[in-house]
């Protein structure tokens, strides 16, 4: 069986992040300038074939070269060019290549939604503790011998002490006689996207520490599925649905927020008996809108939907938090229904 990364789920990460900034970049972009082409005399360079390109380079740079760094920028360049081919599918399933194809939003979001459920599955079983003493010792060789020449911080180095804890007294002090001939490198300073993502962490532990927050994710859980039903039906009275086109992914989104509203509705009754088992309700209806719902509200909507994704994961992080709190009070015996 191959060696397992410890770092894989990162490199995942960071895969599908590009991805999705490119997507999203792009097709800005492409609506502001009014989609021009590159190109001429019967000829179009269409973005995919530099997405391609840029696939063919993420692949490259790691068989190149070794370490983190090298890993991480492959991972990077590779993610720009998966969104520039994934932009464009919407000519490839279709018999007159049409990039507006409606349902090509919908299938573009499953992509990357299944990129991330893959990234959750590495996550969990790359983590220290589900890798085996000889995995953590391989990748605790990667991370020093990828070090030279430059060197290793003294961060890094408590990283490669840790990944061969537990792996015996001989790899201990084979690793510790290796560390010592390592030269030693002084950490490098913070990029401005570190501080703003430190920043935006401390923002975020905040938020879900605020009980007046909560509550209000509560309302908007309820009420929001319930008013996108009663829309859907006020548009069939007024006539306006008889324009849409897209009837099938009308239906999805009407019934993906009724499975939702009773999902919330539930966990709203569940509140004053039991929240944690309403916030576990709360957090499924999320689920289902994100993995379900949103795939026909990108058809319906575009890409207009991703507002609508962007509040429902920040929901998600609110109703995640908070059920792990109640979580962790039933564990200690403390009482859950307490604010």
């Amino acid at each position: 069986m191959p060696t397992r990364a410890v770092g894989a789920a990162s490199h995942l990460q960071a895969f599908v992040l590009s991805g999705v900034v490119t997507v999203l970049a792009l097709r800005a972009y492409l609506e502001a300038t009014d989609y021009p082409q590159l190109g001429g005399g019967g000829l179009h360079i269409a973005h995919v074939l530099w997405g391609g390109l840029l696939l063919a380079v993420g692949l490259g740079i790691p068989l190149i070269f070794l370490g983190e760094g090298p890993r991480t920028a492959g991972a990077i360049v590779g993610g720009v060019g998966f969104g520039l081919f994934i932009d464009e599918v919407g000519k490839f399933v279709t018999a007159g290549t049409d990039y507006f194809y409606a349902p090509a939003a919908a299938i573009i979001y499953v992509a990357f939604a299944l990129l991330v459920l893959l990234t959750q599955a590495v996550r969990g079983r790359t983590g220290r503790s589900q890798l085996t003493p000889a995995e953590r010792t391989a990748n605790a060789l990667d991370v020093v011998l990828s070090a030279l020449p430059a060197g290793l911080t003294d961060r890094r180095r408590a990283d490669v002490r840790r990944l061969v804890r537990g792996a015996g007294p001989a790899t201990a002090a084979a690793m510790q006689q290796l560390l010592d001939t390592m030269p030693r490198r002084e950490p490098p300073s913070v990029r401005f996207w570190q501080r703003a993502a430190d920043r935006a962490r401390r923002l975020a532990g905040w938020a879900t520490r605020q009980r007046w927050l909560v509550w209000l994710v509560v309302v908007y859980l309820v009420v929001e599925p319930v008013l996108v039903v009663v829309a859907v039906l006020l548009d069939g009275v007024t006539g306006e649905l008889d324009q849409e086109r897209e009837w099938g992914a009308v239906l999805g989104v009407t019934a993906t927020a009724l499975v939702t509203a009773a999902l919330s509705l539930r966990a709203a009754w569940l509140l004053r008996s039991n929240r944690l088992e309403a916030f576990r309700f709360f957090k499924l209806a999320l689920l289902v809108s994100l993995l379900f719902g949103q795939v026909f509200n990108f058809t319906v909507n575009q890409f207009n939907a991703v507002a609508v994704v962007a509040i429902d994961l920040a929901l998600l992080g609110v109703v995640t938090a908070e059920h792990r709190r109640l979580r962790r009070a039933a564990d200690r015996g403390d009482p859950v229904d307490a604010p």
